[in-house]
């Protein structure tokens, strides 16, 4: 139930595996087996994200029984992996109905704003969002007491050479992640930077913290993000707009208010549905805002209808949006002339090009540092992996998210256009690809984890092929099986009959003595 309530926590990632699974550990007295497990479990669908209403196989129904399965039975990480993926397949499609059936509450939500009634909205908001942990709450509670036993009992009787060839699929099951991560950045102009990661981390065996370092002053090099440019008379000043102050003085709205907009936005998804996204979660955001600067029913119904549109960004810069909004939603209340319509214009305008910008920025960059970081000393067994995941990654995102609520509240549409003067979206979108592909191509060298067994020449006298391999090309073989999925993701293979491939050629490599 907590894994399923981070609709409700600001996508902080508390869902995750690398998270999930030392709590699990922590309730059935091993930790320790719980943090290498959720860091297994972690490489293998860290490309696992929900971007606009792509919903992939749930990684938190189906993390959090593997693990528990796994540490029940004593069978360790093998076991968690061949419960995991099916349990997750199977759980997407609760949530896939359950997406559908949020839907019908639409024509609910806007009887409420017809009437102007935003507790009503706000009630509703929660209490649906409330529905997908206790289902699938309920779902986990039931396959434990109804299935331990059963579980128990089947994985007794697993042979050891199926065993075996579930670990073989565990190492390769990695690659998908690092290739669906390639699908987001990796183009001709930045792509040698992901062989650099790579090099760097086969070659010099630098630790991730170095690499990701590496990365960043690569990429302010690369974009010039260092030099500061003289700012003119009238023109837009970044650390100026960056100060969480509100200075309008006729302004309806304070501080306090824009913060309000802040905390709400963690719960942006709570009601997420396959027919109006996140529109009731926007309207959730709006409210301090509508009864503060609204005194009459049919102005505040206007306003919530407004909300209730169509909307959906990445929820790390959604704030900027909401800031803008309650920017002219203020100005509609003190003029007459004001066009109310614009509102939406810019909403809708500004979702899909801030959504290609965070979505990059945080899905591609900083949860990917932040994961090679953590998974790296997690699968150790150390309980800093998963703290230093959630600080990397939530740092950056918390300050950033607060910051824009204000920041667009107080610049509006200038921010954007100064920002668009001056490049930094490009070089926003560029950096990060540079920094996000050589951690990348570092994680292909360090964390996956694949070898042959085979021997060249005769019995008395044979040369291990890993040794040859390994003189040419350190960690050839994992690279090699990276750009192998990667590819098939460009043809836009799902996930699913990618997971399903990579176990069938972990089992046969296994079983033929090519892979170990």
């Amino acid at each position: 139930m907590f894994g399923h309530s981070e609709d409700f926590l600001g996508t902080t990632l508390l869902s995750r595996p690398l998270v999930l699974g030392p709590l699990v550990g922590l309730v059935l007295g091993d930790m320790t087996q719980g943090i290498i497990i959720g860091a297994t479990l972690e490489l293998i669908f860290m490309g696992n994200i929900k971007v606009g209403a792509a919903i992939p196989p749930d990684v938190i129904t189906g993390g959090v029984l593997g693990t528990a399965f796994a540490i029940m039975s004593g069978k360790g990480t093998a076991i968690a992996l061949a419960l995991a993926v099916p349990i997750s397949i199977l759980a997407e499609m609760a949530l896939s109905a359950l997406f559908v059936f949020r839907s019908t509450f639409n024509k609910k939500f806007n009887q409420y704003a017809e009437e102007g009634s935003w507790k009503k909205i706000q009630r509703l908001h929660i209490l649906s969002g409330l529905l997908k942990p206790v289902l699938m709450g309920v779902i986990t509670f039931l396959a434990l007491q109804l299935g331990s036993n059963a579980i128990k009992s089947f994985v007794d009787t697993i042979p050891a050479w199926v065993n075996s060839g579930l670990q073989v699929a565990g190492n390769m099951l990695p690659a998908i992640g690092f290739a669906l991560l390639m699908n987001m950045m990796f183009t001709k102009k930045v792509a040698p930077w992901f062989f650099l990661g790579f090099i760097v981390a086969a070659y010099l065996k630098l630790p991730m913290i170095a690499i990701g370092g590496l990365g960043v002053i690569a990429a302010m090099i690369v974009t010039n993000i260092t030099h500061k440019e003289k700012v003119s008379d009238g023109d837009f000043d970044s650390e100026e707009i960056l100060e969480p102050t509100v200075q309008n003085n006729s302004s309806k709205l304070t501080k306090k208010d824009i913060r309000k907009i802040f905390f709400r936005s963690l719960a942006l998804e709570a009601n997420f549905n396959f027919e109006t996204w996140q529109n009731t979660g926007f309207a959730f955001c709006m409210i301090p805002v509508i009864k503060k600067i609204y005194s009459t029913k049919e102005s505040i119904a206007a306003a919530l209808k407004r909300h209730l549109q169509l909307f959906n960004t990445a929820p790390h810069g959604s704030t900027l949006i909401m800031g803008i909004t309650a920017a002219m939603e203020e100005q509609n209340s003190l003029s007459n002339d004001f066009d109310a319509e614009s509102i939406n214009s810019v909403k809708l305008g500004l979702m899909g090009p801030l959504a290609g910008v965070f979505d990059s920025f945080f899905w591609g960059t900083v949860k990917v540092i932040a994961a090679g970081v953590g998974t790296s000393l997690a699968l150790k067994g150390s309980i800093a992996g998963p703290l230093l995941f959630l600080l990397i990654f939530n740092i950056p995102h918390l300050v950033l998210r607060y910051n824009l609520a204000f920041i667009g509240y107080k610049a509006g549409t200038k921010f954007l256009q100064n920002l668009a003067k001056s490049n930094v979206m490009d070089k926003l979108k560029s950096g990060a690809a540079i920094l996000g592909l050589m951690v990348v191509g570092a994680m292909t060298a360090t964390l996956l984890t694949i070898k042959t067994p085979l021997h060249i020449g005769s019995k008395d006298n044979s040369v291990a092929l890993q040794d040859i391999l390994d003189q040419i090309v350190p960690n050839i073989i994992p690279l090699a099986l990276t750009f192998l999925v990667y590819f098939f993701v460009k043809k836009n293979i799902k996930t699913t009959w990618l997971l399903l491939g990579l176990l069938a050629l972990g089992f046969i490599g296994s079983a033929l003595h090519l892979f170990a």
